[in-house]
C-alpha cells in the first residue's frame, strides 16, 4: 500500500522540469550575447538622462529618435538581404540619392506624383539589375563592383542636377506627404521602417528562400553542393537592395521635399553600422531584420544624447566617431560569432557522424540538408 503510494507520485525532478526549462528559455532568451545593444542602449539612455538631464529624458526626445532615424533603419534594411548572402552592396547610398534626384526631377518637369514614383522605382530596379549583373554574371567581387556602380550612378545624379538641389512648390502636398506626414507625433518613415522589417523577418525565417539565403552567405559552396541556386539568390539579394534602396531615396526626397544631389550619402556608414550590429543580436553572427531595428535605435538614442549633452553639442565629429567605434566593435563581434558558430556546427558533426572516407570536404555539413531547405 505504501509503495503504491510512493510511486503513484512524480519525481520531484519531474515536478520542476516544465520551471527549469522555462527559466532555461528565459535566460537564453535575456543573455547578453543575444541581446547585448539592447542593455547598452539601456545603458546610454540612463547615462544621457543624468548628462543631459534637462533635455534628453522626454517623450519628445524619443520621438525625434525615431523620427531621425526612420531612413537609417530603411537604409540599412535595404543592405540586409544581400549581406545575408555575403554580398555588400555599397552602391546603395548612391541609388538612394539617384531616385530621390530622379523622382523630384520628373515632378519638376510636370509629370504626376504617381507616375513619377513608378519611372522612379524602374530606375531602381535598373540599378538593382546593374549591380547583379557586375557581381553575379562578370563575377567581379561585391565590394569593388558595387563601388564602382555607385560611381557610376553618382555620374549620372551629376549630369541630372549639375550639383544643384532641385527644388519646386509642386513638391509641397501629396509628394511631401509621403515623408513629412505624421501619426501621434510619428511620421510615416517610422512606419515605413517597421513594416519592411516585418516583410524581411518574414522572409529570412518563415521561408525556405530565407533559409537558402542565409545558407548562401555561411558557405556558398556547401550550399551549391547541397542543391542551393547561389548564384540566383545572390543575384535576387541585389535587385531586392535597389529596389529597397531605390524606395528609400523616394521618402528621403519627401522628408526633405527637394532633391539633393548628396542626399544618400550621409547614410552609408551609419546603415552599414546598424546591418553588422544587427547581426550580433538574435541570431549570433546573421543578419537579421529585428537585430537591426534594434541597432539602429541604440546607435540613433547615442547620437541624439550627443546632441543634447552640453559638453558635445557643438562637436559634430562626436556622433561621426561614435558610429566609427560601433562599427569596428560590430564587425568584431559578428567575425567571433561566425567563427564560435562554424566551430561549434563542425564540432557537433564530428561527434555526430563518422569521418568521410571519400573526397568531398566537410563543409557540406555546415548547411542544412537539401530537405531542410525546401520546407517553407
Amino acid at each position: 500500500m505504501t509503495t503504491g503510494t510512493h510511486e503513484s507520485r512524480p519525481p520531484a525532478a519531474v515536478l520542476s522540469s516544465p520551471h527549469r526549462n522555462r527559466a532555461d528559455r528565459l535566460r537564453r532568451a535575456f543573455a547578453f550575447d543575444r541581446i547585448g545593444a539592447v542593455y547598452v542602449w539601456l545603458g546610454i539612455i540612463v547615462i544621457f538622462s543624468l548628462w543631459a538631464s534637462n533635455t534628453f529624458p522626454h517623450v519628445a526626445t524619443a520621438k525625434q529618435v525615431l523620427n531621425s532615424n526612420a531612413i537609417t533603419g530603411l537604409a540599412a534594411l535595404a543592405i540586409t538581404i544581400p549581406l545575408c548572402a555575403r554580398v555588400f552592396d555599397l552602391s546603395f547610398a548612391s541609388v538612394m540619392t539617384l531616385t530621390g534626384v530622379a523622382v523630384t526631377y520628373f515632378i519638376h518637369h510636370g509629370v504626376g506624383v504617381a507616375p513619377s514614383i513608378l519611372l522612379t522605382i524602374a530606375i531602381a530596379l535598373a540599378c538593382g539589375i546593374g549591380n547583379a549583373f557586375v557581381i553575379v554574371v562578370m563575377k567581379i567581387d561585391s565590394f569593388i563592383g558595387t563601388l564602382a556602380t555607385g560611381l557610376v550612378i553618382s555620374a549620372l545624379v551629376t549630369v541630372i542636377t549639375n550639383g544643384q538641389y532641385i527644388s519646386d512648390e509642386r513638391f509641397i502636398g501629396t509628394f511631401s506627404g509621403i515623408g513629412q506626414t505624421t501619426v501621434w507625433g510619428i511620421t510615416l518613415p517610422v512606419f515605413y521602417c517597421f513594416a519592411v522589417a516585418l516583410g524581411i523577418w518574414y522572409l529570412l525565417e518563415h521561408t525556405a528562400t530565407g533559409r537558402r539565403l542565409y545558407a548562401t552567405g555561411f558557405n556558398p559552396d556547401a550550399a551549391r553542393l547541397a542543391g542551393v541556386r547561389t548564384e540566383r539568390l545572390r543575384f535576387g539579394s541585389l535587385i531586392a537592395s535597389g529596389l529597397l534602396g531605390g524606395a528609400t531615396g523616394i521618402v528621403l526626397a519627401s522628408t526633405l521635399a527637394s532633391g539633393s544631389p548628396t542626399a544618400g550619402t550621409p547614410y552609408l556608414l551609419p546603415a552599414f553600422a546598424a546591418a553588422f550590429l544587427g547581426a550580433t543580436q538574435l541570431k549570433h553572427g546573421r543578419f537579421n531584420a529585428w537585430g537591426t531595428i534594434i541597432a539602429v535605435l541604440m546607435l540613433g538614442t547615442g547620437i541624439t544624447g550627443l546632441s543634447l549633452a552640453p559638453a558635445t553639442a557643438s562637436r559634430p565629429w562626436a556622433a561621426d566617431m561614435f558610429i566609427g567605434i560601433v562599427l569596428i566593435a560590430a564587425l568584431a563581434i559578428t567575425s567571433l560569432q561566425r567563427r564560435r558558430t562554424v566551430g561549434a556546427v563542425r564540432g557537433k558533426r564530428g561527434v555526430e557522424q563518422a569521418p568521410r572516407e571519400t573526397g568531398a570536404t566537410s563543409s557540406a555539413d555546415e548547411v542544412p540538408a537539401p530537405h531542410e531547405l525546401e520546407r517553407g
